[in-house]
């Protein structure tokens, strides 16, 4: 059992306890929080000194295992550029726990990450939701699949129209092709559902969970025609969405909180590398948020290092989002939204043991990171 005792913690499942300590049992569950614990017998303890205790941070979108740190194209694996529909890929038959970005990761109080496929593909395969710690990903992970990854507008189009003279070309081109899927993996549902027995096809397999409400669409999409694409899309066949990156938010917000669906934006920090990326701005978070619509911070690490994610809430409440819900937009926001939040995403009896003492508040202090961090109630680092 473990013990954190004279905390600050901040469980982002009600009011902030100024003093109190946190107990993770044998099984690396959470047993109780409150002002004090007694330790039981055989206790390791850690005494927090007045530190900020919260929950492990969450990334709902980004690439870790999969778009490694090594250089050049062996690192990378998140991309299968052969066919613009490809959902029979699937994110955990890529992803390499023993790069250097897991390590970092957790040093800078990120516990649990959803990473897969990039956006190359309109269709580009499955999600999963993965603990940041381990050396076997089939022992890591929290759900598996959590989505199917899509994606609209430039990527998609650039990949393959732009010189290749194959579709998609144009954006009628991408939705085009994510409606034909959509369409068959439909009938092919109920040709098995009726008993008819067609022909074995491993695309429509992957897609029945989407068909079937099990699992949503994650749609890569920064401009605004582009979501309000996905979101008709996903109307039209009755199937989840989750609107990722959401870079034209701002524009569209009041549209957006009347559909409902949940918005990772991201990533803010960085060169607007493209035509789409021309209105990122760190104030889109605050802006969503006032509007109604639930909001969650990403990095789509590699292209932000998944342990400043808090530092990116940090810039997101200095340009106008309440501080309480940056921190959501890191903890039980995106738990929530990618459906993990029975195990992640606030400190509560029963959750996971994951939990981060913070050498300093990371959304106020750049130079911020963990002093210790838990996993499954394990010690996975602490500074010397």
């Amino acid at each position: 059992m473990l013990l954190i005792k004279n905390g600050y913690i901040k469980s982002m499942a009600g009011p902030d306890l100024p003093k109190g300590a946190v107990l993770i049992g044998d099984d690396g569950k959470i047993k109780e929080i409150a002002a004090e614990i007694a330790a039981p017998a055989g206790c390791d303890i850690i005494d927090a000194n007045g530190r900020l205790v919260t929950p492990g941070c969450v990334d709902a979108h980004c690439h870790i295992g999969l778009d490694n740190e090594a250089v050049g194209w062996e690192g990378r694996d998140y991309n299968e550029i052969v066919d613009p529909v490809t959902p029979q890929m699937r994110a955990i038959d890529s992803i390499y726990p023993q790069d250097e970005s897991f390590g970092n990761a957790l040093r800078g109080g990120v516990t649990t990450a959803c990473t897969g496929p990039g956006s190359a593909n309109v269709v580009g395969g499955t999600f999963v939701a993965i603990k940041l710690y381990g050396n076997r990903v089939d022992n890591m992970i929290v759900k598996d699949p959590i989505a199917m990854k899509c994606a609209f507008g430039e990527n998609p189009k650039r990949c393959y129209g732009q010189g290749n003279k194959k579709a998609p070309m144009t954006r009628m081109g991408v939705a085009s092709l994510l409606r034909e899927l959509l369409f068959k993996a439909k009938r092919y549902a109920e040709d098995k559902e009726s008993g008819k027995n067609p022909g074995f096809d491993m695309k429509l397999e992957a897609m029945i969970p989407v068909i079937q409400g099990k699992i949503p669409l994650k749609c890569h999409a920064h401009r605004a025609d582009d979501i309000l694409t996905s979101i008709r899309i996903a109307k039209e066949f009755g199937v989840g969405l989750t609107l990722d990156h959401c870079t034209d938010g701002a524009y569209i917000a009041e549209e957006l909180a009347k559909e409902g669906y949940p918005a990772f934006v991201g990533p803010s920090l960085g060169a607007k590398s493209k035509v789409e990326l021309n209105h990122k701005s760190f104030t889109t978070p605050g802006i969503l948020h006032k509007a109604g619509v639930k909001v969650s911070i990403i990095t789509d690490a590699p292209v932000i290092p998944l342990q400043y994610l808090p530092m990116c809430a940090g810039m997101a409440a200095s340009a106008g989002l309440e501080m309480e819900e940056a921190w959501r937009a890191i903890t039980i926001n995106p738990a929530q939204a990618t459906g993990i939040a029975d195990r992640v995403g606030s400190l509560e009896p029963g959750k996971d043991g994951d939990v981060v003492i913070w050498t300093a508040d990371p959304l106020t202090t750049v130079s911020a990171e963990a002093y210790v961090t838990v996993v499954d109630g394990k010690i996975v680092y602490q500074q010397d």
